[in-house]
């Protein structure tokens, strides 16, 4: 008889087993399948009050992860230190803890407070650790009644929560890999979503000259194809931003975006550095490198300066341009390579070819699709939209509450011959956003490049004391004017001075005040 109700409780165990392992098995949620697993024990093992008590990594401290039938208050009770009450010592001792009769426990605190005033004095406690690899990472308790003794019924109970606590075990490492992956992927997601917003796509570059216009619709024409394109233009035009938005408005984007400047290397390192080499191939060459164009496998390879390098590497590029295979320094085999090229120079490349400094069949292969970037100078309607966004920039990232640029200083901007082009724009605008205390960028707010006589005047004299002292002054006029939308009333009052003075003012600076008058601030 003895044998058949063990055969019977075997099977019993297999089943609940079972249940919890299909139940485990494919949910994504720890405290949801826990909460299952200890309801199940519950209703098929008569095991009450099944709770996991899992060791937080910040406190090191024991804390209640899941409890069935212990309210929430109850949970957050549920603190022990590891050694504190049989559950911190199970997980010190890493032993197995049968308590027979709660009641008679000293070491049973009962923090819960989920067995009522007076404990149940034929309520015994089971608990067994859960291990991970040979750490310890919390405990498995449940409390059960034994109506006829706990004998060798308690044994076998103990037998089953080692087996469940090893399943939990599996379970969490299961669950929390899953999801630190799926949190990384978001991470990872959330990180590309911001580096690609950063990009510089089309609609990022600024303009709206008809130069510009040309210069969209060139690169709208060819950012599909995989033809070779060989921006043209002076330093500081924009052509690397150009070669951006090709790259992340193509196919292409979510390949890698691969920059050389070709200027900046000598030849034996340029060599080296687009095309790699073997462990060996020269004196210092320890290991095998990666050059550029496997490194841009699949996406693109900006070529900047390319009017720069030399002719021995002009001959090894020649080959890359025409059959898209290339050898590593100091080895035999070629390489196929799915890169798309785009070049930039600020060269005059057709001298050059006549000059035979560069060489006449690369030029043509790398002058399939030529994309020409106006100098700044060319474009004066842009200079006002440009300056305003730099200046937007930069008043924002030094915390700087500069609204608008004054017309004097807007003057000085649009007559300036702009050598460095875009670039020398931008730095002279954050340098306008550093110096600024007020809510106005004035022409003293510039840079001195910008004061020079060619720049705000024809005159063939140096501008006096007096005229300085009367263009600061018309400086301040327009401002306030334009701050009260041409009002010379509330003009002077914000000047602080009275409305004769500024009426003379106006007649003598000559300035019209109703070009404010719809003025927005």
């Amino acid at each position: 008889m003895k044998k058949q109700t063990h055969s019977n409780e075997q099977l019993e165990d297999l089943s609940c087993l079972y249940e919890i392992t299909k139940s485990l098995a494919s949910s994504t949620d720890l405290k949801e399948c826990l909460g299952e697993t200890m309801s199940l024990i519950d209703s098929m093992k008569a095991m009450e009050n099944g709770t996991v008590t899992i060791i937080n990594p910040t406190t090191g401290n024991l804390e209640i992860e899941i409890a069935h039938g212990i309210n929430a208050e109850g949970r957050r009770r549920g603190k022990y230190q590891i050694g504190e009450g049989i559950t911190g010592k199970v997980v010190a001792s890493g032993e197995p803890v049968i308590v027979p009769h709660i009641a008679e426990e000293p070491m049973f605190l009962n923090k819960t407070r989920a067995r009522g005033g007076v404990l149940n004095q034929d309520r015994s406690f089971l608990c067994v650790p859960i291990r991970e690899g040979k750490q310890i990472i919390g405990a498995l308790s449940v409390d059960r009644i034994y109506k006829e003794g706990i004998s060798m019924q308690a044994e076998a109970d103990l037998r089953f929560l080692t087996i469940l606590s090893s399943i939990i075990a599996q379970t969490t490492r299961r669950i929390q890999t899953v999801n630190q992956e799926q949190e990384d992927l978001r991470v990872e997601n959330s990180k590309l979503k911001r580096e690609l917003s950063q990009k510089n796509k089309i609609n990022d570059i600024r303009g709206n000259s008809s130069r510009m216009q040309e210069v969209y619709e060139m690169i709208h024409r060819v950012v599909d194809s995989n033809a070779t394109v060989l921006l043209r233009g002076e330093s500081g035009t924009g052509k690397t931003l150009v070669a951006k938005a090709l790259h992340y408005n193509s196919k292409r984007a979510e390949q890698p975006f691969i920059v050389v400047n070709c200027s900046a290397l000598p030849e034996t390192l340029l060599e080296s550095e687009l095309f790699g080499h073997e462990k060996g191939a020269f004196t210092g060459a320890s290991e095998r490198k990666i050059g550029r164009f496997e490194q841009a496998e699949g996406g693109t390879l900006f070529l900047d300066e390319i009017g720069e390098i030399s002719h021995a590497v002009q001959v090894k590029l020649l080959n890359v341009v025409q059959e898209r295979t290339f050898q590593r320094l100091g080895s035999g085999k070629s390489i196929n390579c799915d890169v798309r090229l785009v070049a930039a120079t600020n060269r005059d490349l057709e001298k050059a070819v006549e000059d035979k400094s560069f060489r006449e069949d690369l030029y043509y292969r790398l002058n399939v699709f030529p994309v020409y970037m106006p100098p700044l100078r060319e474009r004066r309607t842009d200079i006002l939209l440009l300056a305003e966004y730099f200046l937007e920039k930069y008043a924002n990232e030094n915390n700087r509450h500069i609204k608008r640029i004054s017309t004097p200083a807007i003057d000085m901007l649009i007559q300036y011959h702009w050598p460095g082009n875009v670039r020398e724009l931008q730095n002279c605008m954050e340098r306008a956003a550093l110096v600024c205390d007020g809510e106005t960028v004035k022409s003293i707010h510039l840079p001195p490049t910008l004061q020079t006589l060619d720049s705000i005047s024809h005159s063939s004299t140096p501008l006096s004391l007096s005229a300085a002292v009367e263009s600061f002054e018309k400086d301040i006029i327009i401002d306030g004017l334009k701050k009260n939308k041409g009002n010379q009333t509330r003009t002077a009052k914000y000047l602080d001075t009275s409305l004769r003075i500024i009426n003379y003012k106006i007649h003598q600076y000559d300035i019209d005040p109703k070009k404010f008058k719809h003025n927005i601030q």
